[in-house]
């Protein structure tokens, strides 16, 4: 059997831009043929699809690096690179992507619509951007920017409207195999549900609703005893819980006792999940032994205000009738869960410790460049003023323009930075 994996930790990387060109096109009257030199391509971006077909993150066990390919330099006459093609990542329905350091949601792909987790890098300037009435040779041109990149965590968790909870073996597998099509593994031995499985119930026309069978949880479940604890997770979204209890005491087991027990695993995992609305079922009502197992379950759940259903799921008695009222139930219920994003972009750590290379271009402009600067300017957002503050405030603080002030820098000489230049002011 395949094994069943719903978390997983990659690290994904858009591509990195292409760099620019210096190039010259022979052209009368104009120096050395006037700058032609093409900018660089788009590095591709790392974007997430949702896959109905795929139902663990089971692609993610072995493979955990993920990089779009870069963009293409650009070349002579005023030919752009060609961009890098986007990778797309495919996950299951109902995936959350989390940042890895802070656990924050990122993005909930409860949906269709793909998202651009990371976006490629962009590609440098050509020297035909750089040429000026006093500039008319630009022996320059602009490396592209990198891409993003993040360590995300991606956590299943199922989108389903009910929940069926309870001990192991008490016949859930069972159930969802009467009531949908669904075809889990069943026999009598604890956890034979290794993962989950869903189902979809058909009630009447244009009604129906998606059930989970989720593994049998026991107590310790919520502290990590056996395969409760993973699996707990997966009832977060589920509107409505359906709790299977076996009445029939063939393993010598107190239904009031199981009953309470799982209720008091969902409150130690979360208290809003145990405040989740129940539909308790008395399961295997036909091999049942003593009648007075059904009645105390019974007084016992109806006191705390949750009503009873007598089925056998094996022998499909009950079954028909605790559909229909799982039906009335969700429709006044809100529909599922679906998370808000939590995560904040922050700036990356500036590695300082390499400092950007300045030299003089034959035109006199400054030309400052390097993997520091790349990421620094990846991260200002240039048309907010308190970000070209940021910015301002990293360069002086880093000694950049000491440096370039004992280089021989004058006031009023151009810089150029990537894809941005201005005059320098002592």
């Amino acid at each position: 059997m395949a094994a069943f994996i719903d978390k997983a930790r990659i690290f994904v990387k858009a591509g990195k831009g292409g760099n620019g060109a210096v190039s010259f096109h022979r052209e009368k009257y104009v120096a050395n043929g006037g700058p032609d030199g093409g900018d660089g391509g788009k590095g591709g971006s790392v974007i997430l699809q949702v896959d109905d077909n795929m139902s663990t993150l089971m692609d993610f066990r072995y493979k955990r690096k993920y990089a779009a390919p870069n963009g293409a330099d650009g070349s002579g006459g005023r030919k752009f690179g060609k961009d890098g093609e986007n990778l797309v990542i495919k996950v299951p329905r109902g995936t959350l992507v989390r940042d890895a350091e802070t656990g924050e949601i990122i993005k909930d792909m409860s949906d269709k619509e793909p998202y651009v987790l990371c976006k490629g890098g962009r590609g440098g300037w050509g020297n035909q951007h750089f040429a000026t009435p006093t500039r008319q040779v630009p022996r320059f041109a602009k490396g592209g920017l990198p891409g993003e990149e993040h360590d995300v965590v991606l956590e299943l968790k199922l989108l389903a409207d009910v929940g069926l909870i309870g001990f192991p073996n008490v016949g859930k597998s069972t159930l969802l195999s009467v009531v949908s099509k669904a075809q889990p593994k069943i026999a009598n031995y604890h956890f034979t549900t290794l993962f989950p499985n869903l189902g979809v119930v058909w009630v009447d026309e244009g009604v129906s609703f998606v059930m989970a069978d989720i593994p049998g949880i026991i107590e310790g479940a919520s502290e990590g005893a056996g395969l409760g604890h993973d699996f707990l997770r997966h009832i977060d979204r589920c509107r409505l819980l359906v709790h299977v209890v076996d009445v029939s005491g063939s393993e010598g087991r107190d239904p009031v006792e199981d009953f309470d027990t799982i209720n008091e695993e969902l409150q130690q995992y979360s208290p809003e999940l145990a405040t989740r609305p129940q539909i308790v079922c008395a399961n295997k009502m036909d091999i049942m032994e003593d009648p007075e197992n059904l009645e105390r379950l019974r007084q016992h759940v109806e006191a705390k205000g949750f009503c009873l259903f007598e089925l056998s799921a094996a022998a499909h008695q009950g079954t028909r009738q605790l559909v229909g009222k799982v039906a009335e139930t969700l429709s006044t219920l809100p529909p599922v869960t679906v998370y808000e994003p939590e995560y904040v972009p922050r700036p990356a750590a500036l590695d300082m410790s390499a400092p950007p290379e300045i030299y003089r271009a034959d035109d006199g402009t400054w030309i400052v460049e390097g993997p520091w600067l790349e990421r620094l300017m990846s991260n200002t957002n240039f048309s907010d003023y308190e970000s070209r503050m940021w910015f301002e405030k990293m360069l002086e603080t880093s000694g950049l323009y000491q440096r370039m002030e004992e280089m021989g820098i004058q006031d009023g000489d151009m810089v150029s930075m990537y894809d941005w230049e201005f005059q320098y002011r002592v």
